[in-house]
């Protein structure tokens, strides 16, 4: 059987579109359960997820009064029924092969994980949400994280998105770690590697992903994917990738390059420079993306600030361990 699980906070604009995407699955529902685990929020997505569970018995709703996806995930786990377990999003759209392909690759893999490459589409068809869509797909804005800019063939990586496992993944190397309000899939994968785990990318799976359609709650999310790597990379003993470190060494040159242009200033000229290339090769990419001078400009600026927040997040976390103090967050889109 597969267990698919489904974290949800306030998802009445997509719950409907995600009910249906799963009604479309090529997957035998008799072999399917779905775990809705709702944050409680405040809109009508439990109504919605209720009524469709009074008609098909696949479907349950699970509460999650804490609000944070690592728990709705270990809630969900440990009621699953399914010998395969995989995590998804409300905020997705997925092929009607999604579940069959993934357990299949699965299966013929012996992998330990699998996931989709993620086509980032914006939310709505404002300059804003196309920029940041083009910012989290392209490889000036993620870096070489595969799954976000793609990849051509079936490959070994260090992580997935809406990971689909084996459940014998989490009776071996344990359940999601809640301190993580941020990146537990990415401490969770990493804890699989160490243990010997194959996470594979499969290309010829799509999942077409909505960004968030405001550049403050990109901010918001890539300070706390910062914030929190410091804390995964203690826990794993290592960082599982370098070009975690390039945001963190961007902010860092910022802040040096501005005190030693007081300093010395003649030093000023080199960081201007600096400054100027980095925002030539932004503007290089928002031009490659969109011709409409508005998206450009969003896409340009929107590059410095995922960067930025990243960079400056990161340099938290790793107060915060130096400090011992807390990492509690709040996790609302």
């Amino acid at each position: 059987m597969l267990s698919v699980i489904y974290p949800v906070y306030n998802e009445a604009k997509y719950i409907e579109v995600c009910i249906q995407s799963i009604l479309l699955q090529d997957y035998p529902k008799d072999e399917l359960e779905v775990l809705f685990v709702d944050g409680m929020g405040k809109d009508c997505t439990r109504d919605v997820i209720l009524g469709y569970a009074k008609q098909l018995p696949f479907i349950r709703l699970l509460d999650n009064v804490k609000r944070i996806v690592p728990v709705a995930m270990n809630i969900g786990i440990a009621v699953a029924k399914g010998d395969i377990i995989m995590r998804l999003d409300a905020h997705a759209e997925y092929p009607t092969n999604y579940f069959s392909e993934l357990t299949k690759q699965l299966k013929e893999l012996n992998a330990d994980n699998v996931g989709a490459v993620c086509i980032t589409l914006p939310m709505n068809e404002s300059a804003t949400a196309k920029a940041i869509a083009a910012v989290l797909s392209s490889k000036f804005g993620m870096g070489n994280s595969a799954f976000r800019v793609g990849a051509k063939e079936v490959s070994r990586v260090d992580t997935v998105p809406f990971g689909c496992w084996p459940r014998s993944v989490f009776d071996r190397i344990g359940m999601f770690d809640l301190e993580l309000v941020r990146n537990q899939d990415d401490e969770f994968n990493g804890r699989s590697t160490k243990a010997g785990g194959l996470i594979y990318l499969l290309p010829q799976v799509e999942v077409k992903y909505f960004a968030r359609d405001k550049v403050s709650k990109v901010a918001k999310m890539f300070y706390q994917y910062g914030l929190f790597k410091p804390l995964v990379n203690k826990k794993l003993g290592a960082p599982a990738t370098l070009r975690q470190f390039i945001p963190l060494l961007f902010v860092l040159g910022l802040a040096l390059g501005f005190i030693i242009s007081l300093i010395w200033p003649l030093f000023t000229w080199v960081y201007c420079t600096g400054i100027i290339l980095y925002l030539l090769l932004a503007l290089m990419f928002s031009v490659r993306s969109s011709r409409n001078p508005k998206q450009i400009f969003i896409q340009t600026g929107t590059y410095f600030i995922v960067h930025l927040n990243y960079g400056y997040g990161y340099i938290i976390g790793l107060w915060k361990l130096l400090t011992k103090q807390s990492f509690n967050v709040q996790n609302n889109r």
